[in-house]
């Protein structure tokens, strides 16, 4: 068998485009952020301002002969007073990132790139470290760091970062509801029908045309802006990100932007990934003069339905500890930081 060959880039090649999304769907972290249409818009915003020049592209392939083995979407920047090795996503605005490699070539992956890091990339990127951050707790990609590094006689460290609920659903709408606290079911049964039954014409819809998402994306930032604790986080070259990620996942399929109205008034926002069989909540908005209507559990309520009537096999909530997720019937899961350094 040839062995596994390493090189590098430091640009996005659209010819590795196809080979790259289609290891995604076979690898251990099927997830929208790792996608190369999403990663390459992260990279030309520099993830809405979070990170600045001299960042630098390191995207590491692995082969053996035409058979690509792994991808290790990477870029180096300087963090936390170290020139470090970063996964492309990080970390605030991507929940989820990992490396993408089947399972089962995951373990010898991982070990020729850490050996191909020791023998060529720290020296020639003067690395003193990786650091990746938003590994689900169920990636095998953790331990294998870990232990690959320690092998080495590096330092290793894994670090829990948040909370990261989930929905199994049924794929019944009754069923779903029957499974979660009576509580919480009477209380979602009971705002939807207040909401249906006002006198005022509460509506939803579903982005489905280019034409209504040139509108309404900037209607969902200007919902999310309205929110305290995101005005700050909304600058101008963020929102220029948000918008371009939501066109990018239209132009992929994958994009899920609801929303409900009161008589025509756009009240509440949801920005999802309809990725993988599953819905990936990303971003919500909410118009705070609606708040007698419950907009936004009206809308999630009939967002979980539509996954369910759909045939969705999950609903992810992403990260972040927020009480609905769990009244909704969300269980936990965690993201985590690796950090190896040798220096």
């Amino acid at each position: 068998m040839q062995g596994m060959e390493f090189t590098y880039r430091q640009e996005f090649d659209w010819n590795l485009r196809d080979e790259w999304n289609a290891l995604l769907h076979e690898s251990v972290s099927d997830v929208p952020f790792l996608q190369y249409d999403y990663l390459k818009v992260w990279w030309d915003h520099l993830g809405g301002g979070e990170w600045k020049e001299p960042a630098q592209l390191a995207i590491v392939i692995a082969r053996e002969g035409e058979r690509l083995v792994g991808i290790a979407p990477c870029f180096t920047t300087r963090h936390e007073e170290r020139s470090s090795l970063m996964l492309l996503g990080s970390y605030e605005i991507s929940d989820f990132l990992d490396l993408i490699v089947r399972p089962a070539d995951a373990e010898s992956f991982i070990h020729g790139l850490l050996g191909y890091i020791q023998g060529e990339l720290a020296s020639r990127l003067n690395l003193d470290a990786l650091d990746f951050y938003n590994l689900l707790d169920a990636s095998p990609s953790l331990e294998l760091l870990q232990n690959a590094a320690v092998k080495r006689g590096w330092k290793a460290e894994s670090t829990r970062l948040q909370h990261s609920p989930f929905i199994k659903l049924p794929g019944d709408w009754d069923a779903y509801l029957a499974g979660i606290d009576k509580k919480q079911r009477h209380e979602i049964r009971r705002k939807i029908r207040r909401a249906e039954e006002s006198e005022f014409a509460v509506n939803w819809h579903i982005v489905e045309t280019e034409k209504q998402l040139a509108q309404e994306s900037e209607i969902f930032l200007d919902l999310m802006n309205q929110d305290k604790d995101k005005q700050d986080f909304l600058t101008p070259a963020m929102r220029k990100q948000m918008k371009d990620i939501m066109h990018k996942a239209y132009d992929m399929g994958c994009l899920q932007l609801a929303f409900l109205t009161v008589n025509s008034s756009y009240a509440a926002a949801y920005l999802n990934f309809d990725y993988g069989n599953r819905i990936w909540v990303y971003n919500s908005g909410l118009d705070y003069d609606y708040t007698d209507f419950s907009p936004g559990w009206v809308l999630l309520g009939y967002l979980l339905r539509w996954a369910n009537e759909n045939g969705r096999s999950e609903f992810d909530f992403m990260r972040g500890d927020e009480d609905y997720k769990y009244k909704f019937g969300a269980v936990d899961r965690f993201v985590n930081r690796v950090t190896i350094s040798w220096a």
